[in-house]
Parts: structure tokens; sequence; C-alpha cells
């Protein structure tokens, strides 16, 4: 397998990592020369410069560049396109093709740039695809199934779904730590000790702060409507925090507490491994959507999509998806479907 990489920096780099430890031939695109030949010196890379052999193109540029350089990646060859960029709708509006499925692992490191390249960077991990109406079937299997073979979960979302959900755990975290530690920056002026007097609390918190300021602009603008709604939430939320406190109401803030102590310890730490796995047989029609349809409901339902596979009929005008579910959650994924008129069938594997 080939695959071309636009952008040597943390994901680029790590996924050239990845893809090279699978035996892939990986090339490398950047605007800095010097950046480009260290992917190549580090085993990110083969080669500089584009494959227009590539069976898939990885755009790991900054969001605002990654619709141009979808359009020149599917002109310049037949292979697939994704992206790694933290927002989708904008991006997925802006290019319409069967051959691009927009992408982003949440992974991440407190290392920048390719120095901090890591091949097992997204081992564990989730990572978001966001096909539309426009994505082939074979070209969200075909991603996905590079996506796994670097260690990570795919699970599908409708690109403005996505873009809600991670300004809610990514965005507004990150300008809501920035703004703290700013503020603590502020008063150390008047309190030289304050910030040698930091603690592990503050410091955590706070750790997200330190990432590479020049993506967010560009993060910001593209998804302005989900992170304003988000940080107009936040501010809610921290002025009853703030009349609470002002009140000496301990009833109440024991309660808002105990309810935040709650949530963090439920909060999931990806999905578990399958005892069992079964395969759902889902007939569909050869017309675009189906894969995003079936997919982003299998998300919504909570059901993670271990492996998909699609078999077209000989016949032509249809087709079979073939959904590798865990055996516990297939029930659930089959009643959803019949709610939306397929005729699934399921077969449980040993």
């Amino acid at each position: 397998m080939r695959a071309t990489i636009v952008g040597c920096g943390l994901i680029g780099g790590s996924i050239g990592l990845g893809l090279r430890a699978n035996g892939w031939q990986v090339s490398v695109v950047d605007l800095d020369d010097e950046v480009a030949k260290k992917a190549v010196d580090i085993g990110a890379a083969d080669m500089i410069g584009s494959d227009e052999l590539a069976d898939v193109t990885f755009l790991a540029a900054p969001v605002g560049s990654i619709p141009d350089l979808a359009w020149e990646a599917l002109a310049a060859g037949n292979g697939l396109v994704t992206d790694v960029g933290s927002t989708k709708a904008e991006i997925c509006s802006r290019v319409e093709h069967d051959r691009f499925v927009g992408g982003h692992p949440m992974a991440g490191s407190e290392q920048d740039g390719i120095d901090g390249a890591d091949a097992l960077l997204f081992d564990g991990s989730m990572w978001v695809l966001t096909p539309t109406d426009a994505t082939n079937e074979s070209t969200f299997a075909g991603v996905a199934a590079a996506v796994r073979g670097l260690g990570s979960e795919v699970i599908a979302l409708a690109p403005e779904v996505h873009d809600t959900l991670v300004a809610q755990v990514s965005h507004v975290p990150h300008l809501t730590a920035a703004a703290l530690m700013n503020l603590a920056d502020e008063t150390s002026g008047q309190h030289r000790a304050l910030l040698r007097l930091a603690a592990g609390g503050f410091r955590d918190m706070t750790r997200i702060s330190s990432g590479r300021p020049s993506i967010w602009p560009d993060i910001c603008v593209a998804n302005r409507p989900a992170i304003v709604d988000g940080l107009d939430r936040l501010i809610e939320s921290l002025s009853d925090v703030r009349t609470r406190v002002a009140e000496s109401d301990r009833d109440g803030l024991l309660r808002l507490l105990n309810r935040a102590r709650q949530a963090r310890i439920n909060l999931p730490t990806g999905h578990r491994l399958a005892e069992r796995v079964a395969e759902i047989a889902v007939p569909i029609p050869d017309r675009p959507g189906e894969i995003a349809a079936i997919t982003t409901l299998a998300s919504e339902l909570d059901v993670n999509i271990l492996d998909l596979d699609i078999s077209h009929s000989g016949e032509g005008g249809r087709g079979v998806m073939l959904l590798m579910v865990d055996a516990d959650l297939a029930e659930r994924l089959i009643g959803g479907l019949m709610a939306r008129s397929y005729r699934p069938t399921l077969r449980t594997l040993d």
C-alpha cells in the first residue's frame, strides 16, 4: 500500500511512522523542506513529494487549507483522500467527492512538530470519520482499514454532530485552559511566587494550553457557532457556581461537586474489547449516502463497528454491507436498522 502525507507535524509524522511500521510506502509533502527531510531521516517517510499512485492521501495541514489541498489531491490521482482537521462541517461541505471522507484522530501529545512524532500515538485512541452523502462505501472502508491499522477505533459521525461534540470536549476546554493560564500569569506579576506554587491540579487543567497556538484561529473560525454556544454554556455554569459561592450555599455546592465527581468517575475510557463478535449483513441500494446513514446510526446507538466490508451484487443496483460488531450490542443495531426500513440479518461468529 502507498500513502502521501501532506504536512509533517506531530500528527502527520506519527501517521507516517505508523503506516511504515505496517509495511506502507510513504511519501511526504511539507511547506518546510527541512521538516520533510527530517520526516525521511526519522523513518516517517520513504521519500519526499506527492505520490500519484498513493492509495490514500492524508491531509495533516491547518484546517483552513484542507479543502484546496483535498481537491488538489483528488485531481492528482485516483486514490482515497482524508484529513485530520479538528473541524469537519465546513471541510466536508466544500469537498463533496466520492473519494473523500473527513477524519479527526482524537489523539495528541504535549510535544509538537515532527520531533514529537510517535508510531504508537494513535494506539487505543478514537478516530472519527465523517462520511457524507457523497462518500463512496469503499472510500469509508479503505480509510477505516488504514486507520485501524494505526491502532485506532473508528467512530462515524455526521460532520455537524462531530463539530458540536468536539467543541464541548476539545475546543472550549482548550480556550478555558488558555484563559486560566493567562489569568495566573497576570496575577504572577504581583505575586511572583504564584506560579512556583502551582499545584498538580492547576498544571493538569492548563496543560493543553501549551499546544501550538497557530492552529487555533482557523479552528475557532471554522467551528465558531458550536464554540460560541459552548462558551456561553460554560459562562452560565460558572455564573451558577459563583452564585452558590457568594451565597455560601453549602448544599448546592456539594450537589454540584458530587455530580461532577460521579460524572468524572464514569467517564468512558474507550470501547471494551468484544468477547463475542457478530456479523450483521445489511442489503443496501447502490446509491449515495448509505454508508453515512448506517455508520452514523451505529454511532448514535453507541455500537462500535469493529470492521466493515461491502459486497456488490453482480446484477448491479444493490449490494450488502457487512458489519462486525460486539455480539452483545448487535440486537440494538438490528432494531435501529429495522426502524429505518433496512432488512438486516444477524450471524454470531465463534
